[in-house]
């Protein structure tokens, strides 16, 4: 009788990881990893008002499938602004090199090996605030995956300002989706993950 359970319990097991198999574990290189992050919610190009951001919807398929921690770049800079006068401050930030203050202090990133960076692209490339904290941490020998949420913009120049700013990090091939995409298209984030 004991046989029968052992054998009942094996073949339940192998049956509950073959259902499984699709999802995307934390790999290897994955264990020590954080997502830093800018998501703008409120009024957004394309998806309307919405109370997540798309940057914040990719960061969170990236710790669902790789069990990375998380940081938010904060500001309240841009909450309640309707599109059009948030994209005028976004360009005016840009031309005059503008570091927008951020809530907080910046992580600790001395426990993680891999950095994921994310956020929109505002004129050409991640919103200044992001450019305010990468002034406040240190990536030197970190593997990096730069990411963005866009509207046509694709990476822009999202991943030559990454090197620019973190020219000790191992910066790789960055990956981008459409903000309208990023509700229905999670595979595109698996797909992007499975191939690290």
């Amino acid at each position: 009788m004991k046989l029968k359970s052992i054998l009942a319990a094996l073949i339940a097991l192998f049956t509950v990881s073959g259902c499984n198999s699709q999802t995307v574990k934390n790999t290897g290189n994955m264990k020590n990893s954080i997502v830093i992050f800018f998501s703008h919610a409120g009024d957004n190009y394309s998806v309307g008002n919405i109370e997540v951001g798309n940057t914040k919807i990719v960061a969170d398929y990236i710790s669902e499938l790789t069990g990375a921690a998380q940081y938010e770049i904060v500001t309240h800079k841009y909450d309640g602004m309707a599109y059009n006068p948030l994209i005028q401050l976004a360009k005016e930030e840009a031309n005059k090199g503008e570091l927008p203050p951020y809530e907080g202090s910046a992580p600790d990133l001395s426990k993680y090996d891999t950095v994921f960076i994310g956020g929109p692209v505002w004129w050409g490339t991640y919103p200044q605030v992001m450019f305010t904290l990468f002034k406040d941490i240190n990536l030197d020998g970190k593997t990096v995956y730069p990411f963005t949420t866009h509207e046509g913009s694709g990476l822009a120049n999202c991943v030559s300002d990454v090197k620019k700013a973190f020219p000790k990090a191992n910066v790789q091939k960055g990956f981008s989706i459409y903000g309208h995409e990023v509700r229905t298209e999670k595979a595109k984030v698996e797909k992007w993950i499975k191939g690290l």
